[in-house]
């Protein structure tokens, strides 16, 4: 951090950036390096008696072809754009620029539309618009895809999603599963708003916790509306029904909040990469604190 720090005071702004851009880049190849040297993803489940059964189901997956695939994760960091597609696959069989035009304005919404036809993800449709794929039931599945790309691309480390194990007790599916630095790091992702989630997914969530034991889980949600009215009271209650006493649910801040450094919840204000950086960061200056 000193060397970053003293960048910024020394040099003009273009040098900054270009130089900070090289570190990170220079970080994520050393995480890259070190995740390469330790044992892989199949490898550490495996040592927990964990052993995949299926994963990655690409029936219910809204991606395009191979080419545009980096773009098209880029454009995923857009809340607007990821609100679209919801948008789309709820109304995939015909669709009109006016019904779809509700997280954004009608000029970004065309970009959109014009940006997913020069992909082939939609097609036009007379006066409307159609999926090109109409077997997409969920935009959760191309989330999970996202969330495990960020995993990727961000932070070095090997990912896989949608992944389910034959476990006899506990069963489910594990929406995201990463290595990071030889550790675990599970996510559960939620693509629905808080009011459609019920007390029983928190309880299923921490159910897999406990069963993986996980270095780092994060319950993720795709929204920008608040943790505390709903989410984090359903933590709080499940958590009294299972320890004496309780964890706390700690705000991290804003709406991120953490149960002893381990077990976040998240949801996607401002940026999904940039909160996750934060959970994991905060996990690293915790298990680095001597004191």
């Amino acid at each position: 951090m000193r060397a970053t720090a003293s960048i910024i005071v020394d040099g003009d702004d273009s040098k900054t950036s270009d130089e900070i851009a090289f570190l990170r880049d220079e970080v994520q190849r050393l995480r890259k390096t070190l995740n390469e040297q330790t044992a892989g993803l199949a490898m550490l489940l495996r040592r927990r008696g964990f052993i995949i059964y299926k994963k990655e189901p690409a029936d219910d997956l809204l991606l395009p072809a191979k080419k545009h695939i980096d773009e098209y994760y880029r454009m995923l960091h857009a809340y607007s754009f990821r609100l679209l597609l919801r948008d789309l696959i709820k109304h995939q069989e015909q669709f009109t620029l006016e019904q779809v035009t509700r997280y954004a304005t009608p000029s970004v919404t065309r970009e959109y539309l014009d940006y997913l036809l020069s992909i082939r993800l939609i097609r036009k449709k007379a006066k409307a618009y159609a999926l090109a794929k109409s077997s997409v039931t969920s935009f959760g599945t191309t989330l999970e895809w996202y969330i495990a790309e960020i995993c990727k691309r961000e932070f070095g480390s090997e990912s896989a999603w949608g992944v389910k194990f034959k476990r006899p007790k506990i069963g489910g599916d594990y929406d995201v599963i990463a290595k990071l630095d030889g550790s675990l790091l599970y996510s559960e992702v939620k693509s629905s708003p808080p009011k459609q989630i019920y007390d029983s997914e928190v309880a299923a969530f921490l159910d897999r916790v406990a069963d993986l034991a996980p270095a780092i889980a994060v319950f993720f949600m795709d929204t920008e509306l608040r943790m505390k009215d709903k989410i984090v009271p359903m933590f709080e209650k499940e958590l009294q029904k299972r320890y004496d006493p309780p964890p706390d649910v700690v705000r991290m801040e804003r709406e991120l909040f953490q149960i002893n450094n381990r077990i976040f919840i998240v949801n996607a204000k401002e940026s999904i990469i940039g909160n996750i950086e934060k959970v994991v960061s905060r996990y690293y200056q915790k298990i680095g604190n001597l004191t």
